[in-house]
Protein backbone atom coordinates (compact mmCIF):
# COMPACT_ATOMS: atom_id res chain seq x y z
CA UNK A 1 0.00 0.00 0.00
CA UNK A 2 1.13 3.16 -0.57
CA UNK A 3 0.31 6.68 1.73
CA UNK A 4 -3.16 7.21 0.41
CA UNK A 5 -3.96 3.65 0.71
CA UNK A 6 -2.39 3.35 4.21
CA UNK A 7 -4.54 6.08 5.37
CA UNK A 8 -7.99 4.86 3.81
CA UNK A 9 -7.09 1.47 5.13
CA UNK A 10 -6.63 3.03 8.99
CA UNK A 11 -10.16 4.66 8.34
CA UNK A 12 -11.85 1.99 6.87
CA UNK A 13 -10.96 -0.40 9.56
CA UNK A 14 -10.34 1.02 12.53
CA UNK A 15 -13.43 2.64 14.72
CA UNK A 16 -12.87 6.71 13.96
CA UNK A 17 -14.31 9.45 16.52
CA UNK A 18 -14.70 11.87 14.39
CA UNK A 19 -16.91 9.49 12.42
CA UNK A 20 -18.78 7.25 15.08
CA UNK A 21 -18.20 9.52 18.13
CA UNK A 22 -18.41 8.08 21.68
CA UNK A 23 -19.18 4.48 20.06
CA UNK A 24 -15.23 4.76 18.76
CA UNK A 25 -13.60 5.26 22.39
CA UNK A 26 -12.20 2.36 23.96
CA UNK A 27 -12.72 2.65 27.62
CA UNK A 28 -9.97 1.29 28.68
CA UNK A 29 -6.04 0.64 28.18
CA UNK A 30 -6.07 -2.83 27.00
CA UNK A 31 -5.07 -2.65 23.38
CA UNK A 32 -2.54 0.64 23.45
CA UNK A 33 -0.88 -1.79 26.18
CA UNK A 34 -0.96 -4.71 23.21
CA UNK A 35 -0.06 -2.87 20.80
CA UNK A 36 3.13 -1.21 22.28
CA UNK A 37 3.90 -4.67 24.30
CA UNK A 38 4.40 -6.06 20.93
CA UNK A 39 6.69 -2.57 19.83
CA UNK A 40 8.61 -3.86 23.10
CA UNK A 41 6.86 -0.69 25.07
CA UNK A 42 8.74 2.51 23.01
CA UNK A 43 7.08 5.22 25.13
CA UNK A 44 9.16 3.89 28.17
CA UNK A 45 12.69 5.01 26.24
CA UNK A 46 12.52 8.68 26.38
CA UNK A 47 11.17 11.39 29.33
CA UNK A 48 7.04 12.56 28.97
CA UNK A 49 5.25 15.55 29.33
CA UNK A 50 2.07 14.77 29.68
CA UNK A 51 -0.71 17.16 28.63
CA UNK A 52 -4.68 17.04 29.49
CA UNK A 53 -7.68 19.37 29.86
CA UNK A 54 -10.27 20.15 28.34
CA UNK A 55 -9.37 23.96 26.89
CA UNK A 56 -5.81 24.97 25.81
CA UNK A 57 -4.14 21.57 25.49
CA UNK A 58 -2.86 21.44 22.11
CA UNK A 59 -1.76 25.50 22.77
CA UNK A 60 0.32 24.38 25.74
CA UNK A 61 1.71 21.28 23.91
CA UNK A 62 2.93 23.60 21.56
CA UNK A 63 4.71 26.04 23.77
CA UNK A 64 6.35 23.47 25.57
CA UNK A 65 7.58 21.92 22.67
CA UNK A 66 9.01 25.19 21.51
CA UNK A 67 10.76 25.73 24.23
CA UNK A 68 12.48 22.71 24.35
CA UNK A 69 13.49 23.02 20.95
CA UNK A 70 15.02 26.44 21.82
CA UNK A 71 17.17 24.44 24.47
CA UNK A 72 18.27 22.68 21.98
CA UNK A 73 16.62 19.50 22.38
CA UNK A 74 15.69 16.53 19.95
CA UNK A 75 11.43 17.16 20.59
CA UNK A 76 8.61 14.99 19.58
CA UNK A 77 4.87 16.39 19.67
CA UNK A 78 1.82 14.15 19.43
CA UNK A 79 -1.47 16.18 19.20
CA UNK A 80 -4.63 15.54 17.94
CA UNK A 81 -7.40 15.97 16.00
CA UNK A 82 -5.27 16.70 12.57
CA UNK A 83 -6.76 19.33 10.38
CA UNK A 84 -5.54 18.38 6.50
CA UNK A 85 -3.44 15.57 6.59
CA UNK A 86 -3.18 12.91 9.43
CA UNK A 87 1.16 13.36 9.45
CA UNK A 88 -0.01 16.90 11.85
CA UNK A 89 -0.49 14.62 14.98
CA UNK A 90 2.65 13.16 14.78
CA UNK A 91 5.91 15.92 14.37
CA UNK A 92 9.32 15.99 15.72
CA UNK A 93 11.47 19.04 16.36
CA UNK A 94 7.80 20.62 13.94
CA UNK A 95 8.58 18.31 11.04
CA UNK A 96 5.47 16.10 10.37
CA UNK A 97 6.30 11.93 10.55
CA UNK A 98 7.65 11.40 6.97
CA UNK A 99 4.35 9.29 4.63
CA UNK A 100 6.89 6.57 4.16
CA UNK A 101 6.95 5.96 7.83
CA UNK A 102 3.08 5.92 8.31
CA UNK A 103 3.24 3.08 5.78
CA UNK A 104 5.72 0.69 7.07
CA UNK A 105 4.58 1.40 10.47
CA UNK A 106 1.24 0.00 9.70
CA UNK A 107 2.47 -2.53 7.47
CA UNK A 108 4.89 -3.82 10.41
CA UNK A 109 2.02 -4.14 12.93
CA UNK A 110 -0.73 -5.44 10.31
CA UNK A 111 -1.11 -8.34 12.52
CA UNK A 112 -1.11 -7.09 15.73
CA UNK A 113 -4.34 -4.45 13.82
CA UNK A 114 -6.12 -7.26 12.71
CA UNK A 115 -5.54 -9.62 15.86
CA UNK A 116 -6.33 -6.43 18.57
CA UNK A 117 -8.81 -4.14 16.48
CA UNK A 118 -7.67 -0.67 17.92
CA UNK A 119 -9.60 2.51 17.57
CA UNK A 120 -8.10 4.90 15.29
CA UNK A 121 -6.71 6.33 17.84
CA UNK A 122 -5.02 3.97 19.67
CA UNK A 123 -3.12 3.18 16.05
CA UNK A 124 -1.80 6.81 16.24
CA UNK A 125 -1.06 7.04 19.55
CA UNK A 126 1.16 3.74 19.21
CA UNK A 127 2.41 5.42 16.02
CA UNK A 128 4.29 8.01 17.71
CA UNK A 129 5.22 6.42 20.47
CA UNK A 130 7.46 4.11 18.16
CA UNK A 131 8.03 7.14 15.94
CA UNK A 132 9.36 9.49 18.85
CA UNK A 133 12.20 5.84 19.99
CA UNK A 134 13.22 5.67 15.87
CA UNK A 135 13.63 9.19 15.65
CA UNK A 136 15.89 8.97 19.30
CA UNK A 137 13.99 12.18 20.67
CA UNK A 138 15.31 13.72 23.96
CA UNK A 139 12.23 14.23 25.67
CA UNK A 140 8.19 13.96 23.64
CA UNK A 141 5.17 16.27 24.92
CA UNK A 142 2.08 14.05 24.25
CA UNK A 143 -0.93 15.88 24.16
CA UNK A 144 -4.22 13.68 25.66
CA UNK A 145 -7.08 13.21 23.34
CA UNK A 146 -10.02 12.86 25.36
CA UNK A 147 -10.37 12.91 29.67
CA UNK A 148 -7.21 11.28 30.48
CA UNK A 149 -8.00 8.47 32.80
CA UNK A 150 -8.57 5.86 30.23
CA UNK A 151 -7.15 8.18 27.56
CA UNK A 152 -4.38 5.90 25.24
CA UNK A 153 -1.60 8.37 25.99
CA UNK A 154 -1.90 7.55 29.84
CA UNK A 155 0.40 4.40 29.55
CA UNK A 156 3.24 6.58 29.78
CA UNK A 157 5.07 7.38 32.98
CA UNK A 158 5.66 11.01 32.63
CA UNK A 159 8.29 13.65 34.04
CA UNK A 160 5.39 16.04 34.25
CA UNK A 161 1.59 16.16 34.48
CA UNK A 162 -0.03 18.74 33.16
CA UNK A 163 -4.08 19.87 33.04
CA UNK A 164 -4.94 22.86 31.47
CA UNK A 165 -8.13 23.46 32.93
CA UNK A 166 -11.82 22.26 33.43
CA UNK A 167 -14.75 22.85 31.71
CA UNK A 168 -18.29 21.29 30.61
CA UNK A 169 -17.07 19.29 27.49
CA UNK A 170 -17.85 15.55 25.79
CA UNK A 171 -20.21 15.06 28.69
CA UNK A 172 -21.29 11.93 26.99
CA UNK A 173 -18.23 9.97 27.68
CA UNK A 174 -16.38 12.40 30.29
CA UNK A 175 -19.13 13.02 32.65
CA UNK A 176 -22.19 16.00 33.29
CA UNK A 177 -20.40 18.17 36.02
CA UNK A 178 -17.15 19.86 36.30
CA UNK A 179 -16.18 17.40 39.48
CA UNK A 180 -16.59 14.29 37.17
CA UNK A 181 -14.58 15.63 34.29
CA UNK A 182 -12.23 16.81 36.77
CA UNK A 183 -11.84 13.05 38.07
CA UNK A 184 -11.34 11.99 34.29
CA UNK A 185 -8.83 14.80 33.63
CA UNK A 186 -6.87 13.89 37.32
CA UNK A 187 -6.27 10.21 36.29
CA UNK A 188 -3.39 11.61 34.28
CA UNK A 189 -1.38 12.18 37.31
CA UNK A 190 1.08 9.52 38.15
CA UNK A 191 2.49 8.84 41.86
CA UNK A 192 5.99 11.05 42.44
CA UNK A 193 5.26 13.16 39.70
CA UNK A 194 5.07 17.05 39.60
CA UNK A 195 1.78 18.16 38.60
CA UNK A 196 0.89 21.27 37.22
CA UNK A 197 -2.38 22.54 37.25
CA UNK A 198 -2.86 25.63 34.77
CA UNK A 199 -6.15 27.02 36.18
CA UNK A 200 -7.13 27.15 39.73
CA UNK A 201 -10.89 26.83 39.55
CA UNK A 202 -12.67 26.14 43.53
CA UNK A 203 -15.63 24.01 41.86
CA UNK A 204 -12.52 21.07 41.14
CA UNK A 205 -9.65 21.91 43.21
CA UNK A 206 -10.24 19.38 45.77
CA UNK A 207 -9.91 16.65 42.59
CA UNK A 208 -6.55 17.60 42.27
CA UNK A 209 -5.21 17.98 45.53
CA UNK A 210 -6.83 14.93 46.86
CA UNK A 211 -5.09 12.83 43.78
CA UNK A 212 -1.97 14.56 44.41
CA UNK A 213 -1.88 13.55 47.64
CA UNK A 214 -2.60 9.99 47.28
CA UNK A 215 0.06 9.75 44.77
CA UNK A 216 2.54 11.82 46.74
CA UNK A 217 2.58 13.86 43.80
CA UNK A 218 3.89 17.76 44.29
CA UNK A 219 1.33 20.04 42.77
CA UNK A 220 1.26 23.56 41.65
CA UNK A 221 -1.16 26.14 39.82
CA UNK A 222 0.21 28.33 37.29
CA UNK A 223 -2.63 30.76 37.81
CA UNK A 224 -1.54 31.58 40.92
CA UNK A 225 2.19 31.53 40.93
CA UNK A 226 2.31 33.76 37.72
CA UNK A 227 0.39 36.89 36.81
CA UNK A 228 0.35 39.22 33.82
CA UNK A 229 -0.75 43.11 32.78
CA UNK A 230 -0.93 44.71 29.27
CA UNK A 231 2.53 46.27 28.51
CA UNK A 232 1.24 48.17 25.41
CA UNK A 233 -1.09 47.50 22.66
CA UNK A 234 0.94 44.59 21.58
CA UNK A 235 3.03 42.95 24.67
CA UNK A 236 2.22 41.48 28.00
CA UNK A 237 4.25 41.17 30.91
CA UNK A 238 4.41 38.66 33.06
CA UNK A 239 5.97 37.88 36.37
CA UNK A 240 6.19 35.47 38.82
CA UNK A 241 8.20 36.67 42.08
CA UNK A 242 11.17 38.20 40.81
CA UNK A 243 10.93 36.88 37.27
CA UNK A 244 9.52 39.19 34.90
CA UNK A 245 8.80 39.20 31.11
CA UNK A 246 7.33 40.54 28.00
CA UNK A 247 6.05 38.57 25.40
CA UNK A 248 3.92 39.36 21.83
CA UNK A 249 0.54 39.49 22.35
CA UNK A 250 -1.29 40.81 19.55
CA UNK A 251 -3.38 38.62 16.85
CA UNK A 252 -3.52 35.71 19.49
CA UNK A 253 -6.60 34.00 20.92
CA UNK A 254 -8.19 35.33 24.18
CA UNK A 255 -7.33 32.11 26.02
CA UNK A 256 -3.36 32.54 25.07
CA UNK A 257 -2.19 34.10 28.63
CA UNK A 258 -3.54 31.83 30.39
CA UNK A 259 -1.66 28.91 28.30
CA UNK A 260 1.66 30.88 28.51
CA UNK A 261 1.17 30.92 32.00
CA UNK A 262 0.69 27.08 32.36
CA UNK A 263 3.34 26.30 29.98
CA UNK A 264 5.89 28.69 31.73
CA UNK A 265 4.73 26.58 34.93
CA UNK A 266 6.01 23.37 33.09
CA UNK A 267 9.22 25.13 32.25
CA UNK A 268 10.36 26.11 35.30
CA UNK A 269 9.41 22.85 36.72
CA UNK A 270 11.67 21.19 33.55
CA UNK A 271 14.76 23.37 34.60
CA UNK A 272 14.21 22.54 38.45
CA UNK A 273 13.82 19.09 37.94
CA UNK A 274 17.43 19.16 35.87
CA UNK A 275 19.03 22.01 38.20
CA UNK A 276 19.16 24.12 36.12
CA UNK A 277 18.19 28.09 35.62
CA UNK A 278 15.59 29.69 33.06
CA UNK A 279 17.46 31.43 30.29
CA UNK A 280 14.68 34.19 30.18
CA UNK A 281 15.64 35.12 26.47
CA UNK A 282 15.25 31.70 25.37
CA UNK A 283 11.73 31.83 27.23
CA UNK A 284 10.68 34.71 25.58
CA UNK A 285 12.03 33.61 21.89
CA UNK A 286 10.58 30.04 22.25
CA UNK A 287 6.90 32.18 22.98
CA UNK A 288 7.28 34.70 20.50
CA UNK A 289 8.40 32.09 17.63
CA UNK A 290 6.05 29.06 18.93
CA UNK A 291 4.06 29.56 16.05
CA UNK A 292 7.30 28.91 13.57
CA UNK A 293 9.26 26.83 15.66
CA UNK A 294 6.31 23.94 16.33
CA UNK A 295 4.52 24.20 13.27
CA UNK A 296 1.45 25.35 14.85
CA UNK A 297 -1.78 25.63 12.78
CA UNK A 298 -5.26 25.77 12.91
CA UNK A 299 -5.93 27.57 16.25
CA UNK A 300 -6.77 31.50 16.22
CA UNK A 301 -5.57 31.47 12.85
CA UNK A 302 -5.53 34.89 10.87
CA UNK A 303 -6.04 33.96 7.41
CA UNK A 304 -6.31 37.68 5.83
CA UNK A 305 -5.96 41.20 7.35
CA UNK A 306 -8.81 42.60 4.98
CA UNK A 307 -11.15 42.04 6.09
CA UNK A 308 -10.00 40.68 9.03
CA UNK A 309 -10.53 36.80 8.69
CA UNK A 310 -9.73 34.68 11.74
CA UNK A 311 -10.01 30.70 12.56
CA UNK A 312 -10.52 28.86 15.59
CA UNK A 313 -11.25 25.49 17.15
CA UNK A 314 -12.80 26.23 19.87
CA UNK A 315 -15.77 23.74 20.06
CA UNK A 316 -17.59 24.33 23.70
CA UNK A 317 -19.89 26.49 25.17
CA UNK A 318 -16.77 27.95 27.50
CA UNK A 319 -14.61 28.25 24.82
CA UNK A 320 -16.98 30.02 22.63
CA UNK A 321 -18.21 32.21 25.10
CA UNK A 322 -14.75 33.70 25.88
CA UNK A 323 -14.07 33.79 21.93
CA UNK A 324 -17.08 35.90 20.97
CA UNK A 325 -16.50 38.20 24.31
CA UNK A 326 -13.13 38.55 22.83
CA UNK A 327 -14.42 39.35 19.25
CA UNK A 328 -16.19 42.59 20.68
CA UNK A 329 -13.21 44.09 21.82
CA UNK A 330 -12.09 43.84 17.89
CA UNK A 331 -13.19 47.13 16.01
CA UNK A 332 -14.92 46.38 12.96
CA UNK A 333 -17.82 47.36 11.10
CA UNK A 334 -19.57 44.05 11.10
CA UNK A 335 -19.26 40.44 12.67
CA UNK A 336 -19.90 37.46 10.50
CA UNK A 337 -19.90 34.01 11.60
CA UNK A 338 -18.99 31.03 9.74
CA UNK A 339 -20.39 28.43 11.84
CA UNK A 340 -20.30 24.60 11.94
CA UNK A 341 -20.74 21.52 14.74
CA UNK A 342 -20.64 17.87 14.82
CA UNK A 343 -23.22 16.20 16.39
CA UNK A 344 -23.67 15.26 20.53
CA UNK A 345 -22.52 19.26 21.08
CA UNK A 346 -24.64 21.46 23.24
CA UNK A 347 -25.77 23.83 20.44
CA UNK A 348 -28.59 24.74 21.90
CA UNK A 349 -26.55 26.05 25.22
CA UNK A 350 -23.36 27.60 22.80
CA UNK A 351 -26.19 29.72 20.91
CA UNK A 352 -27.09 31.24 24.36
CA UNK A 353 -23.48 32.87 24.30
CA UNK A 354 -23.28 34.01 20.60
CA UNK A 355 -24.43 37.52 19.31
CA UNK A 356 -27.14 38.80 18.59
CA UNK A 357 -25.96 41.85 16.61
CA UNK A 358 -23.89 39.19 13.83
CA UNK A 359 -24.60 38.17 10.20
CA UNK A 360 -24.67 34.30 10.67
CA UNK A 361 -23.81 31.74 8.04
CA UNK A 362 -24.18 28.04 8.34
CA UNK A 363 -21.86 25.32 7.44
CA UNK A 364 -21.52 21.42 7.74
CA UNK A 365 -18.11 20.02 8.81
CA UNK A 366 -17.69 17.57 5.74
CA UNK A 367 -17.52 14.39 8.15
CA UNK A 368 -19.99 11.70 9.03
CA UNK A 369 -20.86 12.97 12.04
CA UNK A 370 -21.50 16.75 11.10
CA UNK A 371 -24.37 18.66 12.04
CA UNK A 372 -26.79 19.01 8.90
CA UNK A 373 -26.87 22.79 7.91
CA UNK A 374 -30.88 23.24 7.73
CA UNK A 375 -30.70 21.52 11.41
CA UNK A 376 -28.75 23.85 12.23
CA UNK A 377 -30.58 27.12 11.28
CA UNK A 378 -33.16 25.84 13.04
CA UNK A 379 -32.02 25.89 15.99
CA UNK A 380 -30.31 29.17 15.55
CA UNK A 381 -33.53 30.79 14.39
CA UNK A 382 -34.98 29.43 18.27
CA UNK A 383 -32.58 31.66 19.39
CA UNK A 384 -32.69 34.78 17.79
CA UNK A 385 -30.25 34.12 15.04
CA UNK A 386 -31.21 33.85 11.24
CA UNK A 387 -28.70 32.83 8.99
CA UNK A 388 -27.72 31.65 5.38
CA UNK A 389 -26.42 28.00 4.65
CA UNK A 390 -23.93 26.33 2.48
CA UNK A 391 -23.05 23.22 0.97
CA UNK A 392 -19.33 23.81 2.02
CA UNK A 393 -17.23 25.45 4.50
CA UNK A 394 -15.28 26.62 1.15
CA UNK A 395 -18.38 27.99 -0.68
CA UNK A 396 -19.21 29.70 2.82
CA UNK A 397 -15.95 31.46 3.07
CA UNK A 398 -15.79 32.20 -0.84
CA UNK A 399 -19.28 34.18 -0.59
CA UNK A 400 -19.21 36.01 2.79
CA UNK A 401 -15.81 36.92 1.87
CA UNK A 402 -16.73 38.24 -1.63
CA UNK A 403 -19.57 40.71 -0.13
CA UNK A 404 -18.07 41.65 2.89
CA UNK A 405 -16.61 45.13 3.84
CA UNK A 406 -12.86 45.63 4.43
CA UNK A 407 -12.97 47.02 7.64
CA UNK A 408 -15.68 43.71 8.87
CA UNK A 409 -14.51 40.64 10.71
CA UNK A 410 -15.34 37.10 9.58
CA UNK A 411 -15.18 34.72 12.28
CA UNK A 412 -14.98 30.38 11.18
CA UNK A 413 -15.44 27.92 13.68
CA UNK A 414 -17.40 25.93 15.95
CA UNK A 415 -15.31 22.78 15.66
CA UNK A 416 -12.00 21.43 14.65
CA UNK A 417 -13.33 20.04 11.11
CA UNK A 418 -14.62 23.28 9.91
CA UNK A 419 -11.57 24.93 10.16
CA UNK A 420 -9.98 21.53 8.70
CA UNK A 421 -12.41 21.97 5.89
CA UNK A 422 -11.37 25.41 5.54
CA UNK A 423 -7.53 24.83 5.71
CA UNK A 424 -7.72 21.90 2.90
CA UNK A 425 -9.91 24.50 0.59
CA UNK A 426 -7.34 27.58 1.19
CA UNK A 427 -4.42 24.64 0.39
CA UNK A 428 -6.23 23.98 -2.60
CA UNK A 429 -6.98 27.17 -4.26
Amino acid sequence: MDYNDTISYLYAQLPVYQKYGASAIKKDLTNIRLLCKGLDNPHADYPVIHVAGTNGKGTVSHLISSYLQTIGLKVGLYTSPHYRDFRERIKVNGQWIEQQEVVDFVASCKNDIDQIIPSFFEITVAMAFEYFRMSRVDIAVIETGLGGRLDSTNIVAPLISVITNISLDHTDMLGDTIYKIAHEKAGIIKKNTPVIIGEYQSECDAVFFDKAAECNSPIEFASLKWSYEPSNSDNIKLYSGSISLEVLSKNESPFYMKNVITALAVIQKYEEIHGTAVDIDQVVESINSYRQISNYMGRWQIIDQRPLIITDSAHNKNALATVMHHLMSIKYRKLHLILGFVKGKDVQGIFDCLPINAEYHFVSPNIFRGLDVNNLKSIALTHGRNGQTYGSVGEAYEIVKENADPNDLIYIGGSSFVVGDLLDYLAKS
